[in-house]
């Protein structure tokens, strides 16, 4: 019989991270939830127990190292020794870099990336003398392709993929048999939008296309059990990851020119809205795991099954060219008589 394994989701209230928890819910797992918004906590851990695992949520802000070891310790008190550990909790401001503030970007950077590294240092302390355990960043294709007016964000990104490379050498040279992997995101369809600071005139919006975050947590849950480096989510994760290694310079002005544009909506920003840079927004209430563009965001992606199911695909292309090659040979065989 399967051991029940234990998995820790940071940012785990809402969007990708709350789709993250109900899909390991589904496996029957025991999912502890870290996150700040008290309740969006709640309705996570009602829909991994719906789903037939069990949930733990700890509020916890990530940018606290004291705070996400005691939730580590919490975790294993309570569930037994954490198999899983996925970092996934950010922050942000959508402005030109000049228009944020030190103490934003500071902000922004000890929830995006510091959380990063205070959580895989908690996973660590437990799984390195058990000699297993999986470590999953919850990564970006902003980690390689900067984009304007995310500055913060990109940033935080790119050293999350240069702390956990450098991580992945210790642990190679040290025979360690963790696992330690990154899914690089592509624009998905979560509350962010509706929560980050912004101080663009117009209201924020993924870049199309857009992805529902069920299609990352697909991702991501297949990530935390194979031996994958990393894995690319959709076409267009894996277009701006290769077009900046061929051709970053070209990609700088297309992008000076487009990218302003396309992440934002038509709708004017209220400049009073609350965001959730210092505080949860779903302190008092659950926003779910969606964000406003349902209508445009799809629930699938082909590239990215067929990444994950490369094996199998490799077989029946196999297959089906093995099949073609007799054909053709029994048809000449026949002309040939």
């Amino acid at each position: 019989m399967a051991t029940t394994e234990t998995v820790v989701i940071t940012g785990a209230s809402g969007g990708l991270g709350r789709a993250i928890a109900r899909e390991f819910g589904r496996r029957k797992a025991q999912v502890v939830l870290l996150a700040r918004g008290r309740e969006g906590l709640t309705g996570a851990a009602a829909e991994v127990n719906a789903e037939g695992g069990r949930a733990l949520a700890i509020p916890t802000d990530v940018a606290d190292p004291s705070a996400v070891e005691a939730a580590a310790a919490q975790a294993e008190r309570e569930f037994g020794p954490i198999d899983i550990w996925i970092n996934n909790a950010m922050a942000s401001v959508f402005a030109p870099a000049v228009e944020i503030k030190s103490e934003e970007f500071k902000r922004a950077t000890e929830v995006t990336y510091l959380g990063v590294v205070y959580g895989t240092l908690a996973a660590l302390r437990r799984m390195l003398s058990r000699d297993r355990g999986t470590i999953v960043q919850v990564g970006s294709a902003l980690a390689y392709r900067s984009i304007p007016l995310q500055s913060a964000y990109c940033g935080a990104k790119h050293a999350i993929r240069g702390f956990t490379d450098s991580l992945r050498c210790e642990l190679l040279h040290d025979q360690s048999r963790l696992r330690l992997t990154m899914v690089q995101m592509p624009a998905m369809n979560t509350t962010q939008f509706g929560w980050v600071k912004n101080k663009m005139p117009h209201r924020a919006q993924p870049v199309p296309p857009i992805f529902e975050p069920e299609v990352g947590a697909r991702a991501v849950y297949w990530a935390a059990h194979h031996n994958r480096r990393e894995v690319y989510v959709g076409t267009s994760s894996v277009g701006a990851i290769v077009g900046n290694k061929m051709a970053p310079g070209l990609l700088d002005k297309y992008l000076a020119k487009s990218g302003f544009r396309s992440q934002q909506t038509s709708e004017p920003e209220d400049p009073t809205r609350p965001d959730n840079l210092w505080e949860p927004l779903d302190a008092n209430e659950d926003h779910g795991a969606h964000g406003h563009f349902d209508s445009c965001a799809h629930r699938f992606s082909v590239q990215t099954w067929a990444d994950l199911h490369r094996g199998t695909l490799g077989a029946v292309l196999g297959s089906a060219a093995g099949l073609a090659g007799a054909l053709f040979l029994v048809v000449k065989h026949r002309q040939v008589a």
